[in-house]
């Protein structure tokens, strides 16, 4: 694909996506809304990618929905009539939320700058949040007559809990980032200058010290897990994920790098060598 609103570029095994439209905040566009979805998933079929960051150029993170067709922007079927009904409608947003809860490989959002509307929900399906302390970010769907989208209230009640996430999806109100500290919104809250240098350390972190299969385990098991219907159901899960790793070649690399005081050198392929259980969420139920 042709990147017109992105950048792509990969560096010690980790990935690094740009939104660049600099001169309009980073606004979200249908074409942006293409590449993202495009990059993250590039990012996780490529056994060179151990972790991927998504950062925005210039000032900003995003500004959200590029908003210059005024009070029609969001009336679908206004600006076209073919658009399929209400029920076979598909939400932009929430489709690059997929792509990044569905990478195998950790997201890690820099936030470094402003960051609203679907320049943060989408950040929520993301599995970091770095961000730069005095940006302002907002759910402000409620105060433009919208509701939250890109699957952002499940994913935000998980983040922060009911009370908090129902305060910031029904005001609608601009924060700063800073004011969410302690809340579990973001994982660092810095000066916007060490923002994208933390994301990538953390990235980097992942790449050099970590099994690419147990991570894209460990991934799935976090966020799937809060589906569980109670700790039992977990055990069996993770008694089952345990099994299978213990058998692999990366555990004993692991084991035997550290008996050796030594960096690793995993072998397996998050790509390819999952087991074949893998997705067990996906198992019918009998």
């Amino acid at each position: 694909m042709e990147l017109k609103e992105t950048i792509y570029q990969v560096k010690d095994r980790v990935a690094l996506i740009t939104l660049n439209r600099p001169e309009r905040l980073n606004a979200y566009t249908p074409q942006m809304r293409l590449e993202l979805i495009h990059l993250l998933g590039q990012a996780d079929q490529d056994d060179q990618v151990r972790a991927v960051v998504v950062t925005g150029a210039g000032r900003a993170f995003c500004a959200g929905m590029d908003l210059a067709a005024g009070g029609e922007t969001f009336n679908f079927k206004a600006k076209d009539p073919a658009q399929a009904s209400m029920a076979d409608h598909r939400d932009g947003g929430g489709q690059v939320a997929l792509a990044a809860f569905k990478c195998r490989k950790p997201v890690i959002a820099a936030m470094n700058g402003a960051a609203v509307g679907v320049g943060i929900t989408m950040t929520l399906a993301m599995d970091m949040r770095v961000a730069a302390e005095d940006a302002k970010m907002g759910l402000v769907f409620t105060r433009r007559g919208l509701v939250p989208e890109a699957c952002s209230t499940w994913f935000l009640t998980r983040l922060v809990g009911a009370g908090k996430a129902l305060e910031l999806a029904c005001t609608g109100r601009v924060f700063r980032a800073g004011d969410q500290e302690g809340t579990g919104l973001f994982n660092y809250i810095l000066p916007a200058d060490q923002v994208l240098p933390k994301a990538l350390e953390l990235a980097q972190e992942i790449a050099a010290n970590t099994s690419g299969t147990s991570v894209a385990l460990a991934k799935a098991m976090v966020w799937h897990g809060l589906g569980e219907a109670d700790p039992q159901s977990v055990h069996l899960i993770d008694s089952r994920v345990f099994y299978w790793a213990g058998k692999q070649p990366d555990a004993a690399e692991g084991i035997q790098s550290f008996l050796e005081k030594r960096p690793p050198e995993f072998k397996l392929s998050p790509t390819r060598d999952l087991p074949d259980f893998y997705p067990w969420w996906k198992e019918p139920k009998v």
